[in-house]
């Protein structure tokens, strides 16, 4: 009998261990699908930001937020752009306005590479109505001269190809250039041939 109860022992104890192994099993089992049910069910409720949050990412309605922001940075900038592209398209309107008036005045316009360049001379302006070009400077002395007495301060532009020209009026606009043709042509010393030079 003794030998019995120790065999029974035995196998009662080994059946207890077994029990309480396999029961460890099931708590740690149930343990992990416990702390992954945790896990997902904060994902589903709480979405992503939980996890940023924690991470010190931003969350997402700081993202919207930022892409919001860029946007509306671009937006400004593009119409910032259109806005220049509307002066410029406007300043080439004006200006090809004003060729137009110049040529139905009678007028042209003359870059100083067409007549060999400018001869030492250096010139403030962009614009100059030239009312004579000679090859003598004494006459071109005294249409300066004859201008002067004018109320214009009018200026002597040299050319390599020898020539000297009375340039008045200096402005940096052609719409203005085209008011000061118009001005100019309404004088007595001015000649039919008036010009505009266009200092480039």
């Amino acid at each position: 009998m003794f030998y019995l109860t120790n065999i029974s022992r035995f196998f009662l104890s080994r059946t207890i261990n077994s029990l309480n192994l396999r029961n460890v099993q099931k708590y740690m089992l149930m343990r992990r699908s416990f702390i992954l049910l945790l896990a997902a069910s904060m994902f589903i409720l709480t979405g992503c930001d939980f996890f940023r949050t924690l991470a010190g990412r931003p969350t997402s309605a700081e993202i919207e937020a930022r892409r919001i922001e860029i946007m509306r940075a671009e937006e400004s900038a593009l119409q910032a752009r259109l806005d220049s592209m509307k002066f410029v398209q406007q300043a080439m309107k004006d200006s090809l306005a004003a060729l137009d008036s110049i040529r139905q005045y009678g007028g042209t316009i003359l870059n100083p590479s067409k007549l060999g360049g400018l001869f030492a001379t250096k010139l403030d302006a962009r614009y100059y109505v030239i009312v004579g070009s000679f090859r003598s400077r004494s006459n071109a002395e005294s249409l300066l001269v004859k201008a002067a007495d004018r109320g214009y301060a009018p200026a002597l532009i040299s050319f390599r190809n020898g020539m000297i020209a009375v340039g008045l009026c200096p402005v940096n606009k052609l719409h203005d250039a085209m008011e000061a043709l118009k001005s100019v042509k309404k004088e007595a010393f001015c000649p039919s041939d008036v010009w505009i030079l266009l200092n480039e």
